[in-house]
């Protein structure tokens, strides 16, 4: 079954060296997923996210120009898989000709999967696998901080032996 989830915000986890690591963390199930992510990617989710412009379009801002222009439109993404620590997503969209709607599938990394998905409000779903094998309980993740815009922890995952193996 999949469930649908919301972006709550980016924090930061610890990675294999000990060092900072950016996580974009979503709540589905009542639980928090939290996803690694690179610092380029965290910041072009949370300029998404507290609706920012920003002077040049950056990537994912340039895809939806794009897609929008070529009549397609993003209508959702999933996260839909996690191997060998490695989380993967797909992203549904679709494009009309003559009135007539033609439905594509393209594989994404999940970063980028979620930076189109606040940029265009679809919705982003989660699989119960996926949560069951990586869905944190709200006691295992310090949210404190996700109003503020900063990380939502120093170390949110410190308690998680497993932390570092997920990995977008």
């Amino acid at each position: 079954m999949d469930h649908s989830a919301e972006v709550t915000g980016i924090g930061m986890g610890v990675g294999p060296e000990g060092e900072n690591v950016p996580a974009v963390i979503l709540t589905a199930r009542e639980e928090y997923l939290p996803i690694f992510v690179t610092a380029d990617q965290a910041q072009s989710i949370q300029l998404a996210l507290s609706g920012e412009p920003f002077e040049r379009p950056l990537t994912h801002d340039l895809l939806v120009e794009m897609v929008t222009e070529f009549s397609g439109a993003i209508d959702g993404v999933r996260i839909d898989d996690l191997a060998d620590g490695t989380f993967y997503a797909k992203i549904d969209a679709e494009r009309y000709d003559d009135g007539e709607p033609e439905g594509f599938v393209f594989d994404a990394r999940p970063s980028d999967a979620i930076a189109l998905a606040v940029r265009v409000e679809c919705p982003i779903s989660v699989s119960d696998e996926i949560l069951d094998a990586a869905g944190r309980s709200p006691e295992e993740v310090d949210i404190s901080r996700a109003d503020e815009g900063g990380p939502v922890s120093d170390d949110p995952f410190s308690d998680d032996p497993f932390s570092e193996e997920f990995d977008e």
